[in-house]
């Protein structure tokens, strides 16, 4: 945003060290406290996906498993830091800082297969290619991330992100940096409706949708005429976040800044050029809304290899939709030999980079054991983590897990998790993407 001072200074390493961050974020992801045993084994390792969760896989197992043939399977050459996106859109971040080459993290001695993986046959252990060719595997490990449907939005297209008033977020770097521009144009324009939307899904990244809220309001004020922009928020229940807590406290917030709320509406159709949005309710009965700008979140779920395989979830609330993993050992409720981890597993909250960070030691440790007929021996406490921007210069950290609806599990003592400071601002815009990338690495 040009003559707009909305990034604070940045800050040097002595300042860092003496909010005591210094030393190291990635202690906001904790680390495993199981000690690695190298195992000996000539058994075929696939990885599906090289994104955040696969290629922390590909390293962890590469150190771990001597012997092993290792494939990671992924066609995207550039690895993508998708935490930064809500930077870029909110006009702070250039786009190009969230995009590195794959190469830059593959562990040597692995196959890197630059396919997709159109199938799954989990009763003969194979993976088709796009290509028609096939890939047998003694263990599978599915971190292929999600899908997202924006077809299932009628008029929605990823093309019209940056025109025609329509942001969205998670399309990609290019897409989030148009929609910050679609945002400075409307600010131009000096008054107008802008619509921020929530679908009926489980969705990566799930504190996104409000932080994109957040941001463009503190751009407003920047520009200074707060009162002639007016802000809505639409969620599909009456939960607006998983955490309780956090839960009524965003409640207040968007009532406190004039953010009006509607609860139990998702977007279902959008026409761009008379910037008409549909909604449709609990009741499948509709509203038409006029916008001048538009926060396009799409549904999601698994990829649609996954869900016409055997693995998917056959009954519960993942049904259809997500793996069907163990969401303590990781492990497949009914193929042992198949893994999950990342954002397609089927899980109550968990699709974050911070629950990648958690769930891979906790995979490395069982792969282990599992191939040695020992019990698995760690467990996923649900961990995740969201940093949760109120304001551009203030954020909250929050951390919790499967069995903390009520409380939290903080990494920093001088951080408090209900508070928003510009400390838990720091850590999201200065900290973690070194702490991300060590992750992929394997080496946190």
């Amino acid at each position: 945003m040009s003559g707009l001072p909305l990034e604070p200074p940045r800050l040097g390493r002595r300042q860092l060290l003496k909010l005591g961050m210094g030393a190291g974020a990635a202690a906001l992801m904790p680390l495993s406290g199981l000690q690695a045993n190298t195992v000996s084994t000539r058994v075929r390792v696939v990885i599906l996906g090289g994104g955040a969760a696969g290629m922390s896989m590909a390293n962890r197992l590469a150190m771990r498993l001597s012997g092993a043939r290792i494939t990671v399977v992924e066609p995207r050459e550039q690895h993508y830091y998708q935490p930064g996106w809500t930077l870029v859109a909110a006009g702070l971040w250039e786009a190009d800082s969230t995009v590195r080459s794959n190469a830059d993290f593959r562990p040597a001695g692995i196959d890197w297969v630059s396919q997709q993986a159109v199938g799954i046959d989990a009763d003969e252990r194979r993976i088709t290619l796009a290509d028609a060719s096939t890939l047998a595997y003694d263990i599978l490990v599915v971190a292929t991330g999600l899908q997202l449907n924006y077809h299932l939005i009628d008029g929605m297209s990823t093309d019209l992100i940056g025109s025609h008033g329509i942001g969205s977020v998670y399309a990609g770097p290019q897409e989030a940096a148009r929609t910050s521009d679609a945002i400075e144009e409307w600010l131009a324009a000096g008054s107008g409706r802008g619509l921020f939307t929530n679908p009926q899904t489980a969705i990566k990244c799930a504190g996104a949708p409000i932080k994109m809220v957040f941001t463009t309001q503190s751009r407003i004020k920047q520009v200074g005429n707060r009162n002639d922009f007016h802000l809505a928020y639409f969620t599909p229940s009456d939960r607006m976040f998983s955490q309780p807590w956090i839960n009524d406290f965003l409640k207040q917030r968007l009532d406190r800044d004039n953010i009006t709320r509607h609860h139990g509406w998702h977007l279902s159709a959008i026409d761009p050029q008379a910037r008409q949005a549909e909604f449709t309710g609990q009741e499948g009965n509709k509203e038409t809304r006029d916008y001048d700008f538009l926060h396009v979140v799409p549904p999601m779920s698994a990829p649609d290899f996954v869900k016409g395989s055997d693995l998917i979830a056959r009954e519960g609330p993942f049904a259809g939709e997500w793996l069907d993993t163990d969401i303590y050992t990781m492990q497949h409720n009914r193929y042992p030999e198949v893994f999950g981890i990342g954002d397609v597993i089927g899980a109550p909250i968990n699709k974050t980079a911070a629950s990648v960070k958690a769930q891979a030691p906790v995979v490395e440790e069982n792969i282990a054991a599992f191939l040695e007929d020992k019990p698995l021996p760690a467990r996923h406490n649900g961990y995740t983590s969201c940093p949760l921007i109120t304001e551009i210069g203030t954020a909250m950290l929050v951390e919790f897990g499967y069995d903390n609806d009520m409380a939290f599990l903080p990494s920093f003592s001088f951080i408090d998790p209900k508070e928003e400071s510009w400390a838990a601002w720091v850590l999201k815009d200065y900290m973690l993407q070194p702490a991300y990338y060590a992750m992929l690495e394997g080496r946190v």
